[in-house]
């Protein structure tokens, strides 16, 4: 890290062992994202209650190159492990190393991609009746589509001749369109 780790405690005294997980937590962090520019962590004690402990609160404010990480762990009320600081911190420090994973596939390009492409093509029969047409593709493949399928509502509206494009599913009686929009 380019910045030194900064350690913040609210509601409570700063405490060295409290301290020397964060540390190792966020050196963790940077064997496997080594591009963290600065860190910031928050520990937030709950304020005393003389009815049972409260739930201890995590910030960590990453900085890296590209961007900026933050997770803000507000503790489930109902669920009570998060009166214990040490698993507050793995809760909060896994979702950075989540949230981290995700930023370096992003920055590595490795995001998913979608299967296919929209299809064009151009109607041929419309059936208001029965709520369907079909489109006729550039190969002269005729493709069924239903009302339904026609975005923003706008089956009535449909021409014949009307360019759209689509995306062609299997469906039970041969190959049927979805995401109909005109174009």
């Amino acid at each position: 890290m380019q910045v030194p780790l900064q350690v913040t405690f609210r509601n409570t005294a700063p405490s060295e062992a409290v301290e020397a997980e964060v540390r190792k937590r966020v050196e963790k962090l940077n064997r496997y994202h080594g591009n963290i520019v600065s860190c910031r962590v928050v520990v937030e004690a709950p304020l005393p209650n003389k009815q049972k402990g409260g739930l201890y609160k995590i910030r960590i404010d990453l900085t890296c190159p590209e961007s900026k990480i933050e997770v803000n762990r507000d503790p489930d009320p109902r669920n009570q492990a998060h009166e214990d600081v040490y698993v507050a911190l793995r809760d909060a420090f896994d979702a950075a190393n989540r949230k981290l994973e995700q930023y370096t596939a992003r920055r590595k390009g490795e995001v998913k991609q979608h299967e296919e492409s929209a299809s064009l093509g151009k109607i041929t029969h419309l059936s208001p009746m029965e709520d369907y047409g079909t489109i006729t593709t550039p190969d002269l493949r005729e493709i069924y589509f239903h009302r339904n399928s026609v975005l923003n509502a706008a089956f009535d509206s449909l021409n014949i001749g009307a360019k759209v494009s689509f995306r062609e599913e299997d469906g039970d009686k041969g190959p049927q369109a979805s995401s109909v929009k005109v174009v």
